[in-house]
């Protein structure tokens, strides 16, 4: 069995992080060209989307998207510099975390069970209330 991936969060201060659904939210952004269009792509409200944004907005010196209204011509979304940076500093950190895991947790990781419990060793109880749920 190999490892899944790894999962991780950057508190860059107390009021300030980026974890992977910030980042899947500014890639979104960067492929459609739209807040409303990224949220439902990640099953996301756009209120929810606009806040996350707007807080990194907030958060850094630099904005990492810059939006405009809706209207006649339509708004939009489009990644600042800034925030591309952001995505492809995110994105080898995560692949250089991922390759340590897999090297650290390669004799645990073939230990890990795919149900996540194991039934063999669980009392009869235990069973039944399982079947029961």
């Amino acid at each position: 069995m190999t490892l899944r991936g790894v999962r991780f969060r950057v508190d860059f201060t107390e009021a300030c992080s980026v974890g992977i659904g910030k980042i899947e939210l500014l890639e979104a952004i960067a492929r459609t060209g739209s807040l409303s269009q990224a949220a439902p792509k990640l099953s996301m409200s756009y209120r929810r989307a606009w806040l996350l944004v707007d807080s990194m907005n907030r958060e850094f010196d630099a904005p990492v998207a810059n939006t405009s209204v809706g209207g006649k011509g339509g708004g939009g979304a489009v990644l600042t510099k800034f925030g591309q940076d952001l995505i492809s500093a995110y994105r080898k950190l995560e692949t250089e975390i991922t390759q340590l895991a897999t090297q650290r947790l390669h004799a645990i990781t073939r230990h890990a069970m795919r149900g996540g419990h194991r039934a063999a060793n669980s009392t009869p109880r235990q069973r039944l209330t399982r079947a029961l749920r």
